[in-house]
């Protein structure tokens, strides 16, 4: 599959969005109340569910590798992978240098990767900042974007990526905060020729701000082990933006960054998995990113993961329903998009269809086996990832699984407003607070000295 290929398929105008989703919400309703006059079909998918479900449960372990061996003998063959770790940055300066500093000091061989910061047209200080601490890293190059560059986070990566000499492309938020080890670890997983991109587990900095940050950091925990389970059993591993690593070959292949979607991550997810790369997963070391902190922030961001996520089967359906995938890809990701998207929206034709045919509704039984297992799922990712007793794992569930109901509202709105809102490319940014770096007081500091300097001569 080439570029050209997936560029066919992308139609950004507004009414074949509105029109597509139309399309599969009325097929949804049909088929919901379709449920109601024939009872048995409820079984066959609660079957498919099942049948899912048991896969997961008894996944096969991956073939275990053993890093440090496998890195130790790369380092003698001197022939580590280069690295180019890219972050794309706006009005960043209160958490930039601190993602600077600890990129350009990571435990790999400084002749072996660079790192890239894409300043997407600030207006605060954060070209200031990097002026600076260009000075201190060499490793370090920047990019700067004009106010009428166009693409936003994915138009920056694909404009800073020509530059790149990476074997590897790894993308960061601002506000990441990564291990040290994090390059070492990821080198016997790239040695694999099948990998086409490595997802880190994703960590919350902030989780025990509050309520909000909590839930978060048991929703990136069941995610992580969902997304183990899947790829055990041969499923759609998937890229979640902050901590990714994907092949430059495979990027190649996949064209690039697509700019007309607003979740880049999700969309490269369904284009390497067309293209035939597997994406895996790693769970240590994970990378730490900024949790909002309250539920308008939260609402504002998962609509915009929602429509992301809805909007890639739309661009890509009929690729999706071809086959290239192979069976059991196809079979793993049509289960998670009706498990996330269309079960929730099937409640409203289910109980309308229940009120008109005096019936019981029909979905509740499916949906309860589903929230059963992605309590299950959340307590085994729990555990696994903040090593934790059962104890404490089984009593951060329950909060959990009450945080994740935020999902329900947010999925039904989105979709309902896909089909009346045209495809827009609004890429919102999420407020950074950052941890008090002393960046902006050198800064301050250096602006002072050269006033002295000028005002001497």
């Amino acid at each position: 599959m080439h570029e050209t290929e997936f560029r066919s398929s992308l139609h950004p105008d507004g009414d074949r969005r509105r029109l597509k989703t139309i399309i599969a919400l009325t097929i949804v309703y049909l088929l919901t109340i379709g449920l109601h006059f024939a009872p048995w079909s409820q079984w066959v998918l609660l079957g498919l569910f099942s049948i899912q479900a048991l896969r997961l449960i008894f996944a096969p372990p991956l073939p275990a590798i053993d890093a440090n061996n496998q890195a130790s003998e790369t380092d003698k063959s001197q022939d580590l992978p280069f690295f180019s770790l890219l972050a794309s940055a706006k009005n960043e300066e209160a958490v930039i240098g601190n993602l600077v500093k600890n990129l350009c000091q990571l435990d790999y061989p400084s002749d072996r990767f660079e790192v890239w910061i894409v300043d997407d047209n600030s207006d605060d200080r954060t070209p200031e900042v990097l002026e600076l601490l260009k000075q201190k890293f060499p490793q370090l190059k920047t990019l700067r974007r004009g106010s009428d560059a166009q693409g936003g986070k994915s138009g920056a990566l694909n404009q800073v990526l020509a530059l790149t000499k990476g074997d590897i492309i790894g993308v960061f938020d601002a506000d990441a905060q990564v291990p040290t080890n994090v390059l070492r670890s990821l080198v016997p997983l790239f040695q694999q020729p099948k990998i086409g991109a490595v997802q880190l587990r994703k960590a919350i900095a902030n989780a025990s701000e509050n309520w909000w940050t909590a839930g978060q950091s048991a929703e990136m925990a069941l995610d992580l082990c969902l997304q183990d389970l899947r790829i055990r059993v041969g499923g759609t591993g998937e890229l979640r933006g902050n901590g990714q690593f994907v092949r430059h070959t495979a990027l190649k292949d996949c064209g690039g960054w697509n700019e007309q979607t607003i979740t880049d991550d999700l969309d490269l997810t369904i284009r390497l998995h067309l293209c035939q790369w597997d994406i895996a997963c790693l769970n240590f070391p994970a990378v730490q990113e900024e949790g909002v902190i309250n539920f308008k922030q939260l609402w504002h961001q998962r609509n915009r993961w929602a429509e992301g996520g809805f909007q890639r089967y739309l661009d890509y359906w009929n690729l999706l329903l071809s086959g290239r995938m192979g069976f059991t890809k196809t079979f793993d990701a049509s289960l998670f998009y009706i498990n996330q998207y269309l079960l929730t929206v099937a409640f409203i034709p289910d109980t309308i269809a229940a009120i008109w045919l005096r019936h019981n509704p029909m979905l509740p039984a499916i949906a309860g086996f589903s929230l059963a297992l992605s309590s299950v799922t959340m307590a085994f990712g729990l555990r696994r990832s903040y090593q934790m007793t059962w104890r404490s794992a089984i009593w951060q569930t329950i909060p959990g699984m009450i945080y994740m109901l935020h999902w329900i509202p947010v999925i039904t709105s989105v979709t309902l407003r896909m089909c009346i809102r045209p495809k827009r490319l609004k890429w919102v940014k999420t407020q950074h607070q950052g941890a008090g770096d002393n960046l902006l007081e050198d800064l301050e500091i250096k602006e002072i000295e050269l006033k002295e300097i000028e005002s001497n001569a």
